[in-house]
């Protein structure tokens, strides 16, 4: 049941490659100081040449709700991932099926940074923490704190998206260890950033074909934010 999100899209060949090898889910990263970024009207053209069933995550690092609104209801974006400073009340301006909260794994991290997002989000992206950096690090974590955040149990506990590093090499052992939810991948499928490899993109479907489940035209978006 494995779904497998690949972030950092910029362009339709790209977006249009990962689609076909299977991708359940298209990012898109709004964030004008990443390398990645893409513009709303670029990602609007992208986004109308995706099959139905691919859910379109807009990325956001500390944009105002009421901006955010606009880009979900405009491009239109099945949800947003909110990086950076946000704080409850911030979350309780959208439909919890709307957002992707985002914890950064530090050694203080705990079971409690997921709960706190218990029924604020429809799903929460564990990524590395490092200093200044909103993801993108290209560095993993320890694993095993994903591992106890989904058996300490709460309301997210088995929607965990694992982010952080990750890449055709060794995207099969997260996949094994953690089991997560979906695992989020960018930096290690790329050519350069922003651009994708396509040989990478292929080794990674085939690498993690074991534990997928495939979706069909017409079939609920593999990312049901609910």
């Amino acid at each position: 049941m494995l779904r497998i999100k690949i972030c950092g899209i910029t362009n339709i060949d790209d977006a249009l490659l990962a689609c076909e090898l299977g991708a359940d889910a298209i990012g898109f990263i709004f964030y004008e100081k990443s390398p990645r970024h893409i513009t709303s009207d670029a990602a609007a053209g992208i986004v109308r040449q995706l099959p139905p069933h691919v859910a379109r995550i807009g990325v956001f690092v500390n944009t105002a709700p009421k901006d955010i609104q606009a880009y979900l209801r405009e491009i239109p974006l099945t949800a947003a991932q909110l990086h950076g400073d946000y704080a409850i009340p911030d979350f309780q301006q959208f439909p919890p099926r709307h957002v992707i909260a985002v914890a950064r794994v530090s050694d203080a991290f705990t079971a409690s940074d997921v709960h706190v997002f218990d029924r604020h989000a429809a799903a929460i992206l564990l990524d590395t923490h490092k200093k200044g950096v909103y993801g993108g690090t290209g560095e993993t974590f320890d694993w095993q704190a994903a591992v106890d955040a989904k058996t300490g149990g709460g309301q997210l506990a088995n929607r965990i998206i694992l982010a952080g590093g990750l890449n055709p090499d060794n995207a099969h052992q997260a996949a094994e260890i953690v089991q997560p939810y979906a695992l989020d991948i960018s930096s290690g499928v790329e050519a350069e950033p922003g651009k994708k490899n396509p040989h990478k993109l292929r080794k990674l479907f085939q690498q993690l074909g074991p534990y997928r489940q495939t979706w069909k035209a017409g079939e609920q978006p593999a990312f049901p934010m609910s």
